[in-house]
């Protein structure tokens, strides 16, 4: 065995049915009174819940979160949260939500507690991205953990089952970055397959009952997994095209990360056999290529294919491919101009995975 480091983030987890019951508790124990509650527009009702919970003892809420975390909102939250006396930060939703509650924690010094309701991870991640004229950028802190996260199961039976595959995508995609980075470890390997494993084998579950608790479980298990993973470990290729992609074009996190991850990992396949081996034993119906196992799932979980489903252009192609070469991630596969256009056309017109780029 290669010599490796493994340094574990702290955080604490509270996970299970019905877990949200325990917010007054954890607040009390980090002697928090005043927390200003986040949210998009769609889920106020959520953060109103939260309200609720702790009977109008908070310092307000914030319904204005933004996809791919604006610093202008971040600014605005900010201010609300110094006007307000807030002592905490507790984010609801989805990896946005999440993203602008670590954005103030950073900033404003402000402890934060995280409730996700979807697979997308960040609340394990002590990483931030931010974007600012139409550029999106990433920074880790071990400062911008949360330090504490509720999982609810019962918080994720009313996610569409769109939104639920997508973001579970988007988890998954984490973890399989996480087997080829530049630090990875046997602990996060561990990890990072079997929180693959529990995302494979529930989503199609969800996608025909998404009311299948069980499956609910073991999908939300499983994004905590990949999560950590990427919390652990640095990022590729996969993520620096998502990011550009997301920041410079604005097309959706999670949606974007689906279309992107197989045509990924087939760009880099030829450098990391023994990944794609263990790759493909976790995704089922690869019959041993882990490309056809990303392929096949995303079928069967009916999501969109294309980027130009997403509003993505045809004429802007040749740009995204530049942008992505910009201070470049580690990879183990040299970025080559040439290539990664033609990986981002087959994205755009929503071809099946290949390797052969």
């Amino acid at each position: 065995m290669s010599t490796f480091i493994y340094s574990p983030n702290h955080g604490r987890i509270v996970f299970g049915t019905g877990t949200l019951k325990e917010l007054p508790a954890e607040l009390e124990k980090l002697n928090a009174s005043q927390p200003l509650v986040l949210s998009t527009p769609e889920q106020l009702s959520q953060a109103e819940s939260v309200s609720a919970l702790l009977h109008g003892k908070v310092a307000g809420i914030f319904s204005e979160t933004r996809m791919h975390t604006p610093t202008d909102v971040t600014r605005k939250a900010c201010d609300r949260a110094t006007t307000s006396k807030a002592d905490y930060v507790i984010s609801i939703g989805g990896g946005s939500t999440i993203g602008l509650g670590k954005a103030i924690s950073i900033r404003a010094g402000l402890p934060h507690i995280a409730v996700p309701t979807t697979y997308a991870g960040s609340e394990v991640t002590p990483i931030l991205g931010e974007t600012e004229n139409g550029v999106k950028t990433t920074r880790s802190d071990p400062n911008i953990l949360p330090s504490t996260v509720i999982y609810d199961v019962d918080l994720t039976l009313t996610l569409p089952v769109y939104l639920t595959a997508t973001s579970g995508i988007n988890a998954m995609a984490h973890a399989v970055e996480a087997l080829y980075a530049q630090n990875t470890n046997p602990v996060i390997s561990l990890m990072a397959l079997e929180g693959i494993k529990a995302l494979a084998e529930s989503l199609p579950v969800l996608a025909k009952n998404p009311f299948s608790k069980s499956a609910r479980h073991s999908a939300f298990y499983g994004a905590w997994l990949c999560g950590t993973c990427l919390g652990h470990v640095g990022m590729a290729i996969h993520h620096k095209l998502c990011h550009t992609l997301g920041g410079s074009f604005d097309l959706p996190h999670a949606q974007t990360h689906t279309i992107i991850l197989p045509h990924a990992l087939s760009y880099n396949a030829p450098n990391i056999p023994d990944v794609m081996a263990a790759l493909a034993k976790a995704l089922p119906g690869s019959e041993g290529d882990a490309v056809r196992g990303l392929n096949v799932l995303l079928d069967s979980i009916k999501v969109d294919r294309s980027l130009k489903s997403l509003g993505f252009k045809e004429e802007d192609i040749d740009r995204a491919a530049e942008l992505a070469l910009r201070k470049p991630y580690y990879n183990p596969r040299k970025i080559e101009q040439p290539r990664i256009r033609e990986l981002v056309r087959r994205a755009w017109a929503g071809e099946d995975a290949r390797v052969d780029l």
